[in-house]
């Protein structure tokens, strides 16, 4: 029989409860709702402390390596020796959640200071009115006379230590006689917001949320109340669900909580969901039907505030693996930062990050020369850059190997801790033990269990995983929600603590639960000017060529080896046996090299644009910086082509010019002209395929086309059906021009060359080049529109 213990029973008093504590069991405080002693303080951490008996008879607390820590006047503790009468605090020694051992009784609440810049801890706060969200405020500011400047900079009125705020970003603005305030957007490059949506000015009153950043500002009687978002939010889930053609269900119903600082792994078998409820929580394509709530907000309606706030990494990597991981988080930080950031200021963060993922020790190291671990380290380290409160992961840990498997959801493990909430998609079992909740999808996106995951199994009645998961797939008329529904743990971990008061007030967001098709916010406001995005996605995707060893020894070589062939066909000079089949290899030459550096391009990076795009990058920014600098390497490719191809060829051996200038010259323009049109038409081909690996055999295709349609082989003029779509064909333009440079019909005879757009007229050689051009433009505008259709559905303006 065990020995009870010789402790005295105490009551334990905390804020707004009491309860008797008994010496023979111990006493988890936290968090999280299952703990004995719930503290709701987001400063306090999950599972924070545990208070138990000693064996000489005495009480102990000791901490659990919590985030923020446990007081006792005003000093961290972790270990403590407790006696009646003992004050503690949890989160924060001043005004922390508090517990006290009787028979003492609790302390008498100080009186509310006056407004402090710095700190202010009131009740209520006008963001649960707003939102029903509990926070207090951060700062409280007394509201202007005339004007309020609000910015990162020191000479603002309201100064907000924020990376993402500009420097001068807005200026709240009163007229005192009507009593009425304005919010005024001075030209800031992440945007102000009013109820969630981009304004460049607007009124705002009482049930308004102003938006700047990580912050939010009320106006509270004569007060501005700033919230400052630091992590600690949740994120409420209300019967979400997603729908395909044909009425196919995706996510039916699910609903779930997910509390500050909580790392949540969601699991199940392949077709449960998993990929589709992680793109509706983070915006990425919002559920039909249901609401997400980001803090008490509706995500989706405010989505272009909130986005700043979401960090998502995706199974693949999101980063230029040609880079070194500080150059690669030093352009990520340029296009998600504000234009007048300063490089020191965005190192700074860089530096921040790296310490924070421990990546000190491989900041230098090429990116794609680390192991998985690591290279998934440093596409979080990219997403935390701008300190995102939700991080959300698909499949961090798929194709590692157990130890980093578990290093992986350790870290996460650690993030969570830190202050964020992190949501894992994962098919490992490995590591569930480190997460705070588990939500299990049945098949038909259903949830089969949502609770801690010790839990899960039991609940069951599996030994093992596999076995679990094996039942999924083998019982598939099996009521797995139902069961779940009827459950304790239902009750327990959703029920429960999804059974809070909503706002109290006409507040800016929200979604009736249920409505049927949500209201999206406009694409949210690029982070830098069109034309600073421009210019450092031009230096990082030329950084990252430069990088990349195989495609400068394939870019230097195809030029020369090309143009080589081309002058052997040619000779010394362009007659009836050579003029044709050199005309012809320039053709095949000029599209080979432009194609081939364009046709993988796009699709190699697709998850890296999307999930830039989703944060605010312009499509055209980014199509524009790929025909910058590969033009750039396709022209200079093309000018090697054509001289090597041609150098000390006699062009014209009946004499005579070209149609405008030196024969050389102009083919050289044409051939640099057919090369950038060719190298459109490989951006478009990358654009429209799904994976990198049938680029190859298009591009062989693509060549085979240009060879048959270009006029050199066959005869299209006159030719119904077949002359039309050579029209569509680059080459057939540019042997075209080439033809009437050299004037090929006086030099080769025949009803081949008989063609009318190989003249020997200004005219006609103009409109050949000129439709190269048009093809170009129009090449253009197809690739776009195809970009469009891998975006975010937020982002398709």
């Amino acid at each position: 029989m065990a020995e009870r213990s010789a402790a005295p029973q105490l009551l334990l008093e905390t804020d707004g409860d009491a309860q008797l504590m008994n010496p023979d069991r111990s006493y988890r405080f936290g968090r999280d709702p299952d703990s004995d002693v719930v503290l709701a303080d987001p400063r306090v951490s999950w599972h924070h402390a545990v208070l138990h008996t000693a064996p000489d008879g005495h009480w102990m607390l000791d901490d659990e390596g919590s985030t923020n820590g446990t007081y006792v006047d005003g000093y961290r503790v972790h270990h403590l020796d407790l006696w009646p009468g003992t004050l503690l605090r949890f989160g924060d020694a001043v005004d922390g959640a508090w517990a006290q051992l009787a028979p003492m009784p609790p302390p008498e609440p100080e009186p509310t200071p006056a407004p402090d810049p710095t700190r202010v801890n009131r009740r209520p706060s006008a963001l649960t009115v707003l939102t029903g969200s509990y926070r207090p405020p951060t700062r409280i500011a007394p509201l202007p006379q005339r004007l309020l400047r609000i910015g990162r900079a020191a000479d603002n009125d309201l100064v907000v230590d924020d990376l993402v705020v500009s420097r001068h970003h807005a200026e709240l603005l009163a007229d005192r006689v009507a009593g009425t305030y304005e919010i005024v957007d001075l030209g800031s490059h992440n945007g102000t917001f009013v109820n969630g949506q981009p304004v460049d000015r607007a009124p705002v009153g009482p049930a308004d949320l102003i938006g700047i950043g990580h912050s939010l500002f009320c106006l509270v009687g004569d007060e501005l109340q700033e919230y400052v978002d630091t992590g600690a939010v949740g994120l409420d889930v209300t019967d979400l669900t997603v729908r395909v053609g044909g009425g196919r269900t995706l996510l039916d119903g699910v609903t779930f909580p997910v509390a500050e600082k909580c790392l949540l792994a969601v699991a199940g078998p392949s077709g449960a969901g998993k990929s589709t409820l992680l793109n509706a929580l983070t915006g990425l394509r919002p559920a039909e039907q249901g609401s997400v709530r980001y803090d008490g907000r509706d995500l989706y309606r405010d989505y272009a505030e909130l986005r700043q706030r979401i960090g998502l990494v995706p199974q693949d990597d999101i980063l230029h693996t040609q880079l070194t991981v500080r150059r690669a988080l030093g352009y990520a930080a340029e296009l998600r930062f504000p234009g007048d950031t300063s490089k020191a200021e965005r190192q700074a963060r860089v530096a921040e990050v790296i310490t924070e993922l421990g990546l000190e020790q491989r900041a230098g190291q090429v990116i794609s020369s680390l192991s998985g671990g690591q290279r998934k380290r440093v596409s979080v380290a990219l997403e935390l850059l701008t300190k995102p409160s939700l991080l959300f992961l698909d499949e961090p840990t798929s194709g590692l190997d157990p130890g980093m498997d578990r290093s992986v959801m350790h870290m996460l493990r650690r993030l969570a801790d830190d202050g964020r909430t992190v949501v894992v998609v994962t098919h490992s079992v490995l590591s569930l033990d480190v997460c705070d909740r588990l939500l299990l999808l049945a098949p038909g996106g259903r949830i089969a269990f949502y609770g801690p995951p010790a839990e899960a199994l039991p609940f069951f009645g599996f030994p093992d995983w596999p076995d679990a998961f094996e039942a999924f797939e083998d019982d598939r008329t099996r009521d797995w929600a139902g069961e779940y529904r009827g459950s304790e743990p239902h009750r327990r971990y959703i029920a429960q603590a999804m059974a809070r008061p909503g706002p109290l007030g006409g507040g800016s967001t929200g979604l009736a639960q249920g409505e049927a098709e949500p209201a999206l916010s406009p694409p949210p406001p690029p982070a830098q000017s069109w034309g600073a995005q421009l210019g450092t996605l031009v230096r990082r995707y030329a950084a990252a060529l430069a990088a990349d060893r195989t495609f400068l020894v394939i870019m230097i070589a195809l030029p020369f080896v090309m143009g080589a062939m081309a002058h052997a066909l040619a000779g010394s000079r362009l007659d009836q046996n050579s003029a044709l089949n050199a005309l012809l290899i320039l053709c095949v030459g000029g599209v080979l090299t432009g194609a081939a550096n364009a046709v993988r391009e796009l699709v190699k990076e697709r998850t890296i644009y999307q999930r830039e795009r989703a944060v605010g990058l312009s499509r055209s920014a980014y199509l524009c910086s790929k025909i910058v600098v590969l033009g750039t390497i396709t022209v200079v490719q093309a000018v090697v082509l054509t001289m090597v191809g041609l150098f000390g060829v006699r062009l014209r051996p009946h004499g005579g010019h070209g149609v405008l200038t030196a024969p050389l010259l102009e083919i050289t323009l044409t051939v640099a002209l057919l090369s950038f049109t060719a190298m459109m038409l490989g951006l478009l081909v990358s654009a429209l395929v799904r994976k990198e690996e049938v680029t190859m055999p298009l591009l062989v295709l693509l060549a085979i086309v240009q060879v048959v349609f270009c006029g050199a082989l066959l005869k299209l003029n006159g030719v119904p059906v077949l002359n039309q779509l050579s029209w569509l064909v680059p080459s057939r333009w540019a042997l075209g021009a080439m033809a009437g440079t050299i004037d090929l019909h006086s030099v080769v005879p025949g009803t081949l060359t008989a063609d009318p757009l190989f003249a020997h007229r200004t005219g006609t050689w103009l409109l050949d080049l000129g439709m190269l051009v048009v093809l170009s433009a129009v090449l253009a505008l197809a690739i776009a529109r195809l970009l469009r259709r891998h975006e975010p559905v937020v982002m398709r303006g």
